[in-house]
């Protein structure tokens, strides 16, 4: 550490043993860009493996994770989290809903908009519960900022974030989310328990 750093850091001590003074805060923030200096002489990276500097078959990947300690997944384990598709257009969700519809499958959609906050937060654990699903069920997500009114009309959607599971091409049910995100994931996931 540079002796500025240190001088600071002792003026600092010293006004912990005595009553408060106004020099006090300055000595503290005078510290503050100091520390902020000597943290960015610092620099972190991590090593990283690929498959071709391995050598590129399986074996030798597996034989490299179990030498470092990590662990390999295999690709039939379910995913954590799967994204939402984004609809852009009302041609695109008229798709989705037939073809859902021929399928004799629900669908999920997230109606949100960029600037709500509690759509923000909703979206990732709405795509954790994605997965417990997939793929027998799909999720997809609008913004209703970039699709015409006309479709947010036809959804009936006064409120977001709103939840809904569409089945047949009709809403089948529908979860305005107005709270806590973990509720509302399980108002979500009795929602399709209860249609399925």
């Amino acid at each position: 550490m540079s002796e500025s750093i240190v001088a600071a850091a002792a003026a600092a001590s010293r006004s912990l043993h005595r009553p408060p003074s106004p020099q006090d805060h300055r000595s503290w923030r005078s510290l503050l860009p100091l520390l902020r200096l000597e943290y960015k002489k610092f620099s972190f990276s991590w090593p990283s493996i690929s498959i071709a500097s391995i050598g590129g078959d399986a074996a030798s990947v597996a034989a490299v994770a179990a030498a470092s300690g990590t662990t390999t997944w295999s690709s039939e384990e379910p995913p954590t989290s799967v994204e939402l598709e984004p609809i852009v257009s009302e041609d695109q969700f008229n798709r989705i809903i037939a073809e859902a519809h021929q399928l004799e499958e629900p669908v999920v959609v997230l109606w949100m908009a960029s600037w709500c906050r509690k759509c923000i937060y909703l979206k990732p654990k709405l795509e954790k519960l994605a997965a417990d699903y997939y793929p027998r069920i799909r999720f997809y997500s609008i913004d209703v900022n970039t699709i015409p009114h006309r479709l947010v009309n036809r959804a009936g959607v006064t409120k977001m974030p709103t939840v809904q599971l569409w089945r047949d091409s009709k809403i089948q049910g529908e979860v305005i989310a107005g709270y806590k995100a973990w509720m509302v994931i399980d108002d979500v996931r009795k929602m399709i328990e209860n249609n399925d």
